[in-house]
């Protein structure tokens, strides 16, 4: 028998994608809590640059005292996620599909892999003296011109169900920020339990983002 991987399974929601939605913090996914944070961070084309860099390639959450142990990336005949998309009405677009990625290779500029697309990942961290593991695959890549991004949602063994999400871009003046959005609840009866030391957690890790690359 095949060993399960986090490729074999599904994420623990069904609404994959749905951070890109503009109405989110209004119509969130029901039964769902959504939030957003947005930041200026700096100005100008290196700052841009450099935000980005560490957004894609886990120094955020790696700087924020989190582990990240990647488990698997997507190969060329794999293919990678591509889900669902919204105009700006927060209409749907195209539905969830998988497309073969174009081979080309990206690093940042330390040399280390820009994540993509079906990339999964075990987060690891401390919460009130406890270890916790957090699995997550990245459901989206956002990388145009002035703004760039991606976002994770939570699979089997995640403390929470949902989504969130990490972009960058750069205004017309040339500031740029940092727009964190998210929707979750508790992955099951015993961590509904305690949801309120879950957003406590949530909002901590949150604001270390924000503090890592205003300070980065």
């Amino acid at each position: 028998m095949r060993r399960q991987t986090h490729t074999d399974t599904q994420t623990t929601y069904g609404q994959v994608g749905a951070t890109q939605a503009p109405d989110l913090l209004q119509y969130p996914p029901q039964g769902f809590r959504p939030v957003e944070y947005r930041t200026r961070i700096g100005h100008g084309d290196a700052r841009f640059e450099a935000a980005w860099s560490a957004i894609m390639t886990w120094k955020v959450q790696e700087r924020s005292g989190i582990d990240v142990r990647v488990d698997e990336v997507p190969t060329l005949d794999e293919g990678a996620y591509t889900p669902v998309t919204f105009d700006d009405e927060g209409n749907p677009l195209d539905p969830a599909d998988y497309a073969a990625p174009d081979g080309e290779s990206h690093f940042s500029p330390e040399g280390e892999p820009f994540l993509t697309a079906g990339t999964t990942a075990t987060l690891q961290m401390k919460a009130y003296g406890r270890h916790v593991e957090a699995p997550v695959r990245v459901v989206y890549v956002i990388d145009e011109p002035t703004r760039k991004g991606f976002a994770y949602g939570t699979l089997e063994g995640h403390p929470e169900s949902g989504e969130e999400s990490w972009v960058i871009d750069q205004t017309d003046d040339g500031s740029v920020w940092l727009t964190v959005r998210a929707f979750s609840k508790p992955a099951s009866f015993k961590w509904k339990l305690v949801a309120p030391l879950l957003r406590v957690q949530q909002n901590k890790y949150t604001q270390r983002y924000l503090r890592v690359l205003v300070g980065d």
